[in-house]
């Protein structure tokens, strides 16, 4: 790994022919199951949120500010999922994070069927709502940072980076499963809920393989291999045992203990301040522009009035955003080999090139365009901030920067996408400009202060 060799600097290979060697092909599809799946329900409720507000008949701007406060409570919980996974292994935690999923998505299905027979009032709806949907901030924040650190810290260095894109692709790939079958699961009976019903099924599903399956990996701590300083430490490199990296049943569990637990890996670290500022900016963007694009498909296709048609094309710009997504993780990244830095770079300068488009498009053919190559930029961006703050750190800080990065994934839907509505719902171009504004900030913050990818990819033992 001293050397920088364009091969291992790509952010993903396409899934399929070869796995990481340091986990199972078996584990792997547990994993890939369970951010699945949980991707899969969130895009699927995105498509019936939008017509369920025009239902309910209440602002456009109040359904997306029903979801800040699972977006805080995920901000401020993923970190402590991510620390206390250290202690208590990472399977635990992705199985409480599936409760947290199931649960939530049952309460808010039943509290929106009310609402919507006219059982609940309109505000006694979303108040419910919002308060069954932190169910999912709360404790679904401990699935993603305990997937992303079973598998960062099950992997050697040079591996490290595909085996994360792998875990990415299977959230790109629930999110265009999502829209897909969202229109196919309102029922008669559960209607525009049907999609809650039936993910919630799923997720009991995909907990119970996942707790017969995956072996348990406590107390164990998540550093394997050679654990190196970081690069700007003074202290000396601290060796933890090594192994060869064949591929067997119980490589997950052979760790090494270290004989105390890593310092606080702290928010203004050098190494991280960057990429964390790209993905809270970036982030706010992507936000932003989910938040606006229901409702502009409800407005520019003229379906106010009949909100049920609504989930079909929704669902339909969701699903080609998502297939846009993949095409970039899957695609563009491994054919470019592009690293975490040039990845981060293109996306946004790509995402402001689909907003431009989607903010003047009025047909369903224009939309889907301008918002599949907004997604392509996304899809760019977002593993070159995910890969970016993995390598920037040590192996034993795997667990905390996982924790950091879900966390600033969360920040960005505490407030954005109300404000991306309510800024539409004033002025198209007004929302659409800040947009823009924080793609192109990202631009220049990275241009300047991201490390280069020939630096990630340095052993600086």
């Amino acid at each position: 790994m001293a050397d920088a060799d364009p091969s291992k600097t790509a952010i993903t290979q396409p899934p399929p022919t070869s796995l990481p060697k340091g986990i199972s092909r078996g584990r792997l599809v547990l994993l890939f199951a369970v951010m699945l799946v949980t991707a899969a329900g969130n895009t699927a409720m995105q498509s019936v949120m939008p017509s369920i507000g025009t239902s309910l008949g209440v602002a456009d701007v109040w359904i997306s500010l029903a979801y800040s406060w699972s977006a805080l409570l995920w901000v401020a919980c993923a970190p402590m999922w991510a620390r206390r996974s250290d202690k208590r292994g990472r399977k635990s935690m992705m199985a409480l994070g599936m409760i947290g999923f199931i649960l939530s998505f049952i309460l808010c299905g039943l509290v929106l069927w009310f609402g919507l027979a006219g059982m609940l009032s309109a505000l006694w709806t979303l108040l419910l709502f919002a308060l069954c949907r932190s169910l999912y901030g709360l404790f679904g924040s401990a699935a993603p940072p305990a997937v992303q650190a079973y598998v960062a810290s099950r992997t050697p260095r040079s591996e490290r980076t595909q085996a994360l894109a792998v875990v990415a692709s299977s959230f790109g790939l629930g999110t265009v499963i999502g829209p897909a079958l969202a229109p196919l699961l309102v029922f008669p009976g559960a209607g525009l809920t049907g999609p809650f019903l039936a993910f919630a099924a799923i997720g009991l599903v995909t907990l119970i393989l996942l707790r017969l399956r995956l072996p348990d990996d406590e107390p164990q701590f998540a550093a394997r291999g050679k654990a190196f300083d970081a690069p700007y430490g003074s202290g000396a490199a601290r060796h933890a045992r090594d192994r060869d990296d064949s591929d067997d049943e119980d490589m997950g569990e052979m760790q090494a203990l270290p004989d105390s637990d890593p310092p606080d890996l702290r928010w203004r670290d050098k190494r991280l301040l960057p990429w964390m500022w790209a993905g809270l900016l970036g982030g706010h963007a992507q936000a932003m522009i989910l938040g606006i694009s229901g409702f502009l498909v409800l407005d520019r296709l003229g379906l106010r009035d009949t909100p049920e048609a609504g989930a079909g094309p929704v669902g339909i710009v969701l699903m080609v955003g998502a297939v846009a997504t993949l095409l970039a993780q899957w695609g563009l990244i491994p054919t470019l080999q592009m690293g975490p830095r040039a990845s981060t770079l293109w996306g946004m300068a790509l995402a402001v090139v689909g907003v431009v488009i989607f903010g003047v498009a009025d047909d369903l053919h224009a939309i889907a365009l301008g918002f599949a190559v907004a997604s392509l930029g996304f899809g760019l961006y977002r593993p070159g901030f995910t890969a970016g703050a993995s390598l920037a750190v040590t192996r034993p800080e795997q667990g905390q920067v996982s924790g950091k990065v879900a966390s600033i994934n969360g920040a960005s839907y505490i407030y954005a996408p109300a404000l991306g509505v309510w800024l539409y719902g004033h002025s198209d171009w007004l929302g659409f400009a800040v947009i823009i504004g924080f793609c192109l900030a990202v631009f220049v913050l990275g241009y300047r202060s991201l490390q280069s990818d020939d630096y990630l990819t340095i052993d600086r033992g």
